[in-house]
């Protein structure tokens, strides 16, 4: 009868687990899961360690140096808001704050624009079109003090090939050309020219690797159902492409916000202040009036117009998801 028993119950399975193996899988359980988080931690460790110490730390301490004045020698002297006053009534600040919004109101939208129409046509089966997105992609990695010595050479007004082909649809050598970097209309138009030429390859790639997500099946549906090339851009191309537009504009937008290296090896600011952005300014105010109170109010006002706009986009993005 035993021997009939056990055979019986061999052959119907493994008997369903007692009260004791239910705590004992679930102790299993809960170590693993510590063990999985404790690994997790250990991990992005040296990247938050890396952020604390190069970017958080010093960025809470900018928020005490803006109400105090310090030459980077001994303790700051708090002063209250007396950076604060004199900034509202600097006016090469306020010549900075609108430089700044001038470079990233046209910058924005332009390298933008020329970012996607190059993802759109380099997402085609274009011949060489690896070679054209490396071509794309390669200012973005090169020297920018090297990149801002040809652009000057080509700026040039008298010799420089850019206005000598200008002057060709101008009435030849006599012919109207802009002044470009040696006068204040045209200076900071230049600056921007340069800006996205040397952006715009690494925007592409990133629109680039959106475009390639979307399902090719949504494109050949929308032809069978009559849908135009115009029409299929804008009803499954853009909605598809939004998270990745989201990225790249934000990424953009602090980008353009705190142009530094561009104006500074171009044009230093001139002619006159017509360059002056407001990373240039607070850089020279810091390293070469060794005000870094000051210049930390400036940098302030740098970090809160980044992170309004930036708001601003998550929010749009938010309804637009809806």
């Amino acid at each position: 009868m035993t021997n009939s028993t056990t055979g019986m119950a061999a052959a119907t399975g493994p008997v369903a687990p007692g009260r004791d193996n239910a705590k004992e899988l679930d102790k299993a359980f809960r170590v693993v899961h510590r063990r999985n988080i404790r690994n997790g931690l250990i991990f992005i460790a040296p990247n938050f360690i890396g952020f604390a110490v190069l970017i958080m730390f010093p960025v809470l301490t900018l928020f005490y140096i803006c109400f105090s004045e310090w030459s980077a020698f001994g303790d700051p002297t708090f002063t209250g808001a007396a950076n604060w006053i004199r900034l509202a009534k600097d006016d090469l600040f306020w010549t900075a704050f609108w430089n700044t919004c001038y470079y990233a109101l046209v910058h924005i939208p332009l390298t933008l624009a020329i970012g996607f129409g190059l993802g759109v046509l380099l997402n085609s089966k274009l011949k060489g079109r690896a070679f054209f997105r490396t071509a794309a992609y390669f200012p973005y990695i090169t020297s920018i003090v090297a990149a801002a010595q040809v652009w000057n050479m080509m700026f040039d007004p008298n010799s420089g090939p850019i206005n000598q082909f200008i002057r060709v649809f101008t009435g030849g050598a006599d012919g109207w050309a802009p002044g470009w970097l040696s006068t204040t209309q045209w200076a900071m138009p230049a600056v921007i020219i340069v800006g996205t030429w040397r952006e715009v390859g690494y925007f592409m790639i990133l629109i680039l690797a959106g475009l390639q997500t979307i399902p090719t099946e949504l494109y050949e549906a929308a032809r069978v159902d009559g849908a135009n090339g115009w029409q299929q851009f804008w009803k499954i191309t853009v909605p598809m492409m939004r998270p990745t537009l989201f990225f790249v504009m934000v990424t953009l937008t602090i980008n353009s916000f705190r142009v530094l290296d561009l104006t500074l090896v171009m044009t230093e600011g001139g002619p006159g202040t017509a360059t002056m952005v407001l990373a240039q300014y607070a850089y020279d105010t810091a390293f070469q009036d060794y005000e870094f109170g000051y210049s930390g109010a400036i940098s302030i006002v740098l970090f809160a117009m980044c992170m309004v706009v930036t708001i601003i986009q998550f929010v749009y993005n938010n309804i637009k998801e809806k």
